[in-house]
């Protein structure tokens, strides 16, 4: 036996290829989404994309709907080092940065590039709710978990400096949910033509503007001064 390069058991191997069937059916179902809409699309042109028989899409996902999950988890957490957002080093750099106008950018630059891989799927999901009960559920579903998402992010940017008068942490997560959605990105980044960077800053200049109060950024910048 190499002492080196020991035999591969065959369990592991197994889940290797299941979950690399996975992705595979993953990936095809992201782009037919995204290219023909959810309704649009069928389990038969999701097989034929990722090189399966129809069988095996239905073994390993069940349902149409759980394809759409795997696809937005997907788009969510990435590919290369797949983790939810809490776990990813954008957000902890933003959580431990003392200052609040530096958080919200690193805040912004990490879910900008979540908007860019999301922003055609919630194109295609919410043109399909109107129709689709499934559709319906899985965005409703979906948007109170954005929700949640950035009212832990909220939570932790105003203890860095204290929102405007007259802003809840409610109300501040909600400016966030618009400026800071798919449905925002797409519109200027996609249909209006700016640049990712240009969102970027933007976005963030507008949240901080919006969020913070401005006396304690100015009381903030003199301090750095001194």
């Amino acid at each position: 036996m190499d002492p080196v390069n020991p035999p591969t058991r065959p369990g592991s191997a197994r889940r290797g290829r299941a979950r690399g069937t996975r992705l595979r059916i993953t990936k095809a179902a992201s782009s037919l989404f995204s290219e023909r809409g959810y309704v649009g699309t069928t389990i038969a042109e999701i097989a034929a994309a990722a090189g399966v028989a129809v069988q095996t899409v239905y073994f390993v996902f069940h349902t149409k709907v759980d394809v759409l999950n795997s696809v937005y988890s997907l788009a969510v957490t990435g590919e290369d080092d797949p983790a939810v957002p809490q776990q990813q080093a954008w957000y902890r750099r933003a959580v431990s940065e003392p200052e609040a106008s530096a958080a919200v950018r690193q805040v912004v630059e990490g879910v900008s590039e979540i908007l860019r891989r999301v922003a055609p799927l919630d194109l295609a999901v919410r043109t399909a709710a109107a129709g689709d009960p499934d559709a319906a559920a899985f965005l409703a579903q979906n948007e109170a978990m954005r929700a949640d998402g950035y009212r832990e992010m909220v939570s932790f940017l105003c203890r860095k400096r204290p929102l405007r008068e007259g802003v809840t942490e409610d109300g501040a997560a909600d400016i966030m949910l618009v400026l800071a959605s798919p449905g925002f990105y797409r519109a200027l980044a996609v249909e209006r033509g700016w640049t990712h960077t240009e969102w970027v800053a933007w976005v963030s200049a507008v949240l901080i503007d919006q969020l913070f109060d401005p006396a304690q950024g100015a009381m903030a910048r003199g301090s750095d001064a001194r």
